[in-house]
């Protein structure tokens, strides 16, 4: 979920003159996340920990492979706490650590990545995630990519040499950047307007990510963990959103009263679907024009229930009164 943040940031003023309430704004920024940004740099130490190294995988690795996931679900947890405040102030952090494997793909043109377990190219959770998972992705996630120039299938390390890289290259690559993120972490770095206009992005990308999902192009697809990624950035929203609270009261008493409750709305609405996934997209979906009966499926009440929180065009919206906040702190909309 990060091409739109940083859109959105690019756009972004630099936020309000120095004032009591904005640095104490920044300074509650910067230990919300300063925590998560530890469980970051050990969950990805400990995917690392678990990796084979000394043969190609095979199904001998369940147990280790199992500890890999676990350690991946921890890392994603983690950078989706601090995503909103992170990825507007360190963007190149956010492109190297939560890129997805189009984004790079794009970027590296009909050659592709050709060694997908080194250090170069595709590097990343997502990368990670596609090795880890990759006996389990879904056809709609393979009829995505397979349109994609330079798409290779995905596969685990089928040798000594790709698990010594998988382990040393791709894994060290994280454990790197994850690193290097949390040491630059500090007061000096945070543009309080960016991260606000993240805060909001992150919550429009909730509509974003369920109108995706028929078309196999979301986050965690391989995992398929869409939802468990939407719960946690909806709780890194809220907790990057905190520190913000009495400055809006300071500024306009009457503000952001509506915000705190379409939190717990969105909350309700994900907590109404069982297990970590996405649930299946009805056949005759359209995200355009669905039908009445789609929407009375499953996938059909959590579309509904998510567009209703955070719609940008829907009054009352998460979206509608941030941006109504952002300007009442003196940030532009978001766009």
């Amino acid at each position: 979920m990060s091409k739109n943040i940083v859109l959105a940031v690019l756009v972004a003023a630099c936020g309000a003159s120095d004032s009591a309430p904005e640095t104490a704004v920044v300074a509650g920024v910067h230990d919300a996340a300063a925590g998560d940004l530890d469980d970051l740099v050990q969950a990805a130490t400990d995917l690392q920990a678990a990796a084979p190294a000394d043969h190609g995988w095979d199904a001998r690795d369940a147990p280790s492979i199992t500890a890999m996931r676990e350690a991946w679900k921890r890392a994603r947890i983690a950078y989706a706490h601090v995503e909103a405040a992170t990825a507007p102030n360190f963007p190149e952090a956010n492109h190297a650590m939560n890129a997805r494997y189009d984004d790079y793909l794009a970027a590296l043109g009909p050659a592709g990545d050709a060694d997908a377990f080194d250090r170069t190219g595709a590097t990343g959770m997502h990368s990670i995630e596609r090795i880890l998972y990759a006996d389990v992705i879904s056809p709609q996630a393979v009829a995505f990519e397979s349109t994609l120039p330079g798409y290779r299938p995905a596969r685990w390390p089928a040798n000594e040499r790709e698990a010594i890289e998988f382990k040393l290259g791709l894994c060290q690559q994280l454990i790197d950047d994850a690193s290097q993120l949390r040491d630059q972490w500090s007061t000096a770095a945070i543009d309080v307007g960016a991260v606000f206009h993240a805060l909001i992005g992150l919550m429009n990308e909730q509509r974003e990510a369920v109108n995706l999902a028929a078309a196999g192009d979301q986050d965690s697809r391989y995992a398929q963990l869409t939802l468990f990624d939407l719960r946690n950035h909806l709780d890194g929203t809220k907790q990057i959103y905190a520190p913000f609270r009495a400055w809006i009261v300071s500024a306009n008493s009457d503000a952001g009263r509506d915000i705190e409750l379409g939190f717990q709305k969105l909350d309700a609405v994900y907590r109404a679907q069982p297990g970590d996934a996405l649930p299946a997209v009805p056949d005759t979906w359209s995200s355009d024009r669905p039908s009445a009966a789609d929407l009375q499926t499953p996938f059909g009440k959590l579309w509904r229930g998510v567009h209703a929180c955070v719609d940008p065009q829907a009054p009352g919206s998460i979206v509608v009164e941030m941006n109504d906040v952002a300007v009442v702190l003196g940030f532009p909309e978001f766009l």
